[in-house]
């Protein structure tokens, strides 16, 4: 739904509100037409029912208002007396409609000054829920969101295992594109495998300003731009769903490309622009060798001694390893029972189909690839058969469909069409980025699907408060508490978060003994 749509819903509610509480707003003793008013009508209702004012941008936060809106009508019927079970069920299962009934129907007088206290215990409890759910789900959806690393592209910057908080203020938090889900769950809700949101209506895409722009190298949590996954979890039925931009499943890579920058891959190394990518200090680039062995190797050895913490295989006296870092490579070669080592690659001019842009036309691997220039916004590329494989998709789907735009690539010979209409440029409308993982053979990144929209944008991983090794099923407590960005080794802060808890406490403990001493 575009914005224009979106403001005559928001009008037509006004005039819904408007018809169904008129005459309450004048029993509470304020006038008819300030119902009407959008905006300050929520203003002058959370008067009237003794809440404050700063309830109504609740109001208009995507998921949080699902929870405000009832929680308003219950408290409107209450303002005016009707506190009895029936009534707040009432109020809630005909979605508030059961206020119209008390407006015109029924002779009430507004409580001014009614206590706000819950009258039981269990309502007490449902009111202290149901604001830390609102609290909780800003927290999560501008402010900050707990993510795990599930996979190992970025092994030795981020372990699988560690859990993450990514902030969405550093590159701006992205407002929900999807307004009717369940609150701080991505696309499942968890244990019961069921989808957590409907895909319909759809915001327009709106990202609140950040303080900084996505850097080169910087990691970024991002949506996987092709996710159609299986059935949500499901995983074996054959169902495949469309997914919502900011439903799609999050991915953490490496931003090696961003907008203006033509990228090449040689051997397995980034190029920007015809220079080499240099990384950051804590980053470590893995590549997958074959090590032809006398006997077999220790497998706690290769894990705790050489830093190997992927998956491998054997057979014939060869390990097969999907990922190893140079300095665990050259530690490893010096092992007495290694025999050779050979390091796993294409060659240049193997065609890999599954490689992007997926076309004959450019034989390129994952070792081998490119160059390839990322899509800067404003910037005009020439549309013609030999770039149209890099750019479809972008047209199509990224700028087209998936804001509200019915775009249609077609070809009649050498000529490209749009809409039926003759293509020979295009003006990109967005920012794209090049992700990748460190993990070079052993990573799903852009190398398979390509480009990343800035709209795809989650947040940038910042801090690191928990990390479990799962080989040897311990906390790693030298990981706990350390940033994600940085040079040098991380240092953990635990200690320090520890002393400041303790003593915030004896601060507290003390203070109170001193306050009782004086009473």
């Amino acid at each position: 739904m575009s914005w224009t749509g979106w403001f005559i819903l928001f009008l037509i509610v006004q005039l819904i509100h408007f018809a169904g509480t008129w005459k309450l707003y004048k029993a509470a003793g304020r006038k008819p037409w300030e119902a009407a008013v959008p905006v300050y009508n929520a203003v002058v209702l959370m008067k009237i029912i003794n809440r404050p004012w700063w309830w109504t941008i609740l109001l208009f936060i995507p998921i949080v208002n699902l929870i405000m809106f009832p929680v308003v009508w219950v408290e409107t019927l209450r303002s005016y007396g009707r506190n009895s079970t029936t009534d707040t069920i009432l109020g809630i299962v005909t979605l508030g409609l059961y206020i119209y009934y008390i407006n015109y129907t029924q002779d009430v007088t507004h409580i001014k000054d009614r206590s706000l206290k819950p009258r039981t215990s269990t309502g007490e409890w449902v009111s202290s829920i149901l604001f830390a759910v609102v609290a909780a789900t800003v927290v999560h959806t501008y402010v900050m969101q707990p993510f795990t690393i599930p996979t190992s592209s970025l092994e030795k910057t981020l372990l699988v295992g560690d859990f993450l908080f990514v902030s969405k203020f550093h590159y701006g938090a992205r407002n929900p594109m999807t307004p009717v889900a369940f609150p701080m769950v991505h696309d499942t809700i968890p244990v019961v495998h069921k989808k957590s949101y409907f895909s319909k209506p759809q915001l327009p895409y709106f990202r609140l300003p950040g303080f900084q722009s996505i850097k080169r190298n910087d990691i970024v949590v991002f949506n996987w731009p092709v996710d159609t996954v299986n059935a949500f979890q499901q995983y074996g039925d054959g169902k495949y769903y469309y997914k919502p931009i900011d439903k799609k499943s999050n991915y953490v890579k490496r931003a090696v490309g961003v907008p203006g920058d033509s990228l090449e891959i040689r051997d397995g190394y980034v190029y920007i622009n015809g220079e080499k990518n240099q990384l950051p200090d804590r980053a470590k680039i893995q590549f997958a060798y074959d090590v032809k062995v006398n006997g077999q190797l220790n497998p706690e050895m290769l894990y705790n001694r050489y830093d190997i913490t992927d998956r491998y295989g054997f057979g014939n006296n060869t390990y097969r390893f999907a990922a190893i870092s140079e300095e665990s490579m050259n530690m490893l070669k010096n092992n007495p029972n290694v025999v050779e080592i050979t390091r796993l690659r294409s060659e240049k001019g193997e065609w890999d189909p599954g490689i992007f842009p997926n076309d004959q036309k450019y034989p390129w691997n994952n070792d081998f690839f490119g160059p390839i220039y990322i899509p800067q916004k404003g910037e005009t590329v020439s549309i013609n058969p030999e770039t149209l494989p890099f750019y479809k998709r972008i047209i199509e789907v990224y700028e087209g469909s998936e804001i509200g735009i019915e775009n249609k690539i077609t070809q009649s010979g050498t000529e490209v069409l749009l809409n039926g209409q003759p293509l020979t440029d295009y003006t990109f409308k967005m920012d794209y980025y090049w992700m990748m993982g460190d993990n070079r053979n052993n990573s799903e990144d852009a190398r398979t699907w390509g480009f990343v929209p800035y709209n795809h944008v989650v947040g940038k991983p910042v801090f690191v408060w928990m990390s479990w090794d799962g080989i040897n099923k311990k906390v790693r407590w030298d990981r706990v508490f350390t940033t994600v960005g940085g040079s040098g080794k991380p240092v953990s802060y635990l200690m320090y978060f520890v002393i400041a808890v303790i003593g915030w406490f004896a601060f507290d403990f003390f203070r109170k003994k001193k306050k009782g001493t004086k009473k």
